[in-house]
This record gives structure tokens, sequence and C-alpha cells, in this order.
């Protein structure tokens, strides 16, 4: 681990691996508050490191003082939800390869409710492997990567990192203009503090360079149709949608933007794209026939209560009111969401 300043989440996160690992390797970059003084209660072997702008040279710098055949990577502000020991001895135990697991990434959404988006990123591997980049650092290894049944909460994102992350990425992207992750990260960043110019321009840029072989590349043009939405630019996502729906036909999280994106370009110019309203519904419904998956990384919901919900919110537009609460009701009882419930009460 690398921690600065992290009294207030450290304990969580070390209480929920403590009994999973041999040993605990914290790299501190300058904290000042009680930080080591946690980590020391845990029987963490703990190291200083200046920071020099520059997260894989301090993940590697951690790294060097592990003494396990094998590395678990953690942020201090996450922990591990939940875990099966025996298929994690399996994995170490059989041909090197590197573990995916499942990260959940609590954020608040549009709506102004938490909402949580899972991922699986690359954070089991074994002793002499290394990162790199400066932000958002990836392990360098042609070793197979493997799926494993780990899942990790993670709630950093509930408040900005911005500032710090927005002059890293535009360093990197100054080195290489012409890689869509690092103009897909800062779009990310750009998003969270609602600079959706910004945001917009770097993901029209990353979506350029794509050559649709990267694990991010269905998030690039999701987040995109997101943010033509938010800057108005909504006859340039139609486009996109219809270059990319045999692509992302099985990706839940398309599906839902395209709903939205179909209703905001109606209301935006109903004379003129009205017979675009049945592809509403036909977007939620796609959601619910694909569900929640772990094939992409994708926002839980979109494939279950969330589509039910506007889902129904559709169906009292088209004066259905029946079919509106079949929706909120499976939403609310199947999956506990309670803006469906809140809506039934109303109707």
């Amino acid at each position: 681990m690398i921690v600065k300043n992290e009294e207030k989440v450290l304990a969580r996160c070390l209480d929920s691996v403590c009994k999973l690992v041999d040993e605990i390797i914290i790299v501190d970059t300058g904290s000042t508050d009680r930080t080591k003084s946690i980590a020391q209660d845990f029987g963490a072997k703990i190291y200083d490191w200046v920071w020099n702008q520059n997260f894989a040279d301090a993940r590697n710098a951690a790294l060097e003082h592990s003494t396990s055949d094998w590395n678990l990577v953690l942020d201090a502000d996450e922990y591990v939800k939940s875990e099966d020991s025996t298929a994690i001895r399996q994995f170490i135990n059989g041909e090197k390869a590197i573990g995916r697991v499942k990260i959940v990434n609590q954020f608040i959404g549009d709506d102004g409710l938490e909402s949580t988006a899972q991922s699986f990123i690359s954070r089991i591997f074994p002793s002499g492997v290394r990162y790199e980049g400066s932000i958002h650092e990836q392990l360098v290894s042609d070793l197979p990567r493997i799926k494993l049944p780990v899942e990790i909460w993670h709630d950093g994102y509930m408040k900005s990192k911005a500032e710090r992350n927005i002059p890293i990425l535009k360093k990197e992207i100054e080195k290489s203009p012409h890689d869509s992750y690092y103009h897909f990260q800062i779009a990310k960043e750009y998003r969270g503090i609602n600079d959706h110019a910004q945001a917009c321009q770097h993901l029209e840029q990353a979506y350029r360079l794509l050559t649709r072989k990267e694990y991010y590349a269905p998030n690039v043009i999701v987040n995109l149709l997101y943010e033509l939405i938010a800057t108005g630019q909504l006859e340039s996502g139609l486009p996109v949608i219809q270059r990319e729906r045999d692509f992302l036909r099985d990706f839940s999280d398309f599906h839902f933007a395209c709903g939205i994106f179909y209703m905001k370009l109606i209301l935006s110019n109903t004379a003129k794209y009205v017979d675009l309203f049945p592809y509403i519904e036909a977007s939620y419904l796609r959601c619910l026939e694909i569900g929640e998956t772990d094939q992409y990384d994708s926002v839980r919901g979109t494939g279950s209560f969330t589509a039910l919900h506007n889902l129904g919110g559709l169906y009292e537009v088209m004066g259905n009111i029946n079919k509106a609460k079949e929706c909120y009701r499976e939403a609310a009882t199947t999956y506990g969401y309670q803006p469906s419930n809140e809506r039934l009460k109303q109707l």
C-alpha cells in the first residue's frame, strides 16, 4: 500500500485484510496524522517515501520491500468485502498469472443518489511484477489475467481527487498525446467536477484514438454519449450510437445511455425526432434482457433496477400507469430501489 493522511479509513482497510496476508507493507508519502500509528497497530512494516508525483514509483518502492511470493495491492480507501480463500490458494498454486479482482466504486450519481460501479482490476500478482505510469498506473506483464472471486469496495470517489490528478494527467498527455487511456482518465476527472466541456473534448479525442481492443473502449463510448448530452451536442450522438450498436450490443450501460439520449434528443426537437420515440422503450428493454453481468466495467442497476425505474417513467409519459406500476414495483421489491418505491406511493 501507499498512503498519506488516511487515518479515517486505514483501520477499516487493514482490518478487512490482515488475516488474509502474511505481511503488510506500507509506503508513507508524508502523513501528518495518525496514519503510521494505525498501521503499526496492525503490525505493518512502514517505509517513508518522498512523493515525486509518480504513483508507479511509489507502488514499486512498496513492492521492493515485500518478501512474499505473491502480492495484493490495496488503497487505503478500499476494503475487502468478500473473498474465496480456496479459489485464491488454487490460483497462486497454479501457473503464474495475474489476478483481477472486482472493485466496486461508490459514487454520487447525476441524480444525487449514491450509486456503485464495478470494474475488474489486476491486483494479485507474483513477485517481480512492477508498475508503470505516473497515474492510473498499470502492471507491466505478459502473464495471463484471470478473474478471481474477490470483491473490494472503494469509496474514494465520493470525494473528488481532480485537484491532485488533473495536473499529473496533463503531463502524461503532453508526453503521449495519442494515448486514448490518458484522455479517458482526465475526462473522468473533469466530469467529476462538472467541467463537461473539457470532459467532452478529451472523450472525443479518446474516441478518435480507440482501436476497440482496449478494455476501457466501451466506457469511453458510453461516457462520450453522456457528455454529448451534458454539453447539448445531441445531434453528434446519433452517428456514435449507429456506429457502435453492434460493438456494444451486450453492454447494458450503452443501451441505458441510449435510452436517456433518445429522450433528450426528442425533447430538443420533437417534430424532427419523434419517430425515434419507440427506441427509448427498446433501449431499456434491451438493458433488462442483458441483465447484470461481469462482462464489462459497468454501473450497477443499468441491467436491472434503474432500467426498470426509467422504463416506469416512460410508461407514465405514455399514459400506461399499470405498466409503470409493474416496473416500479419490481425495482422496489426485487432490488430495494427506493426511488421506485417513492414513485409507487405517488401513483
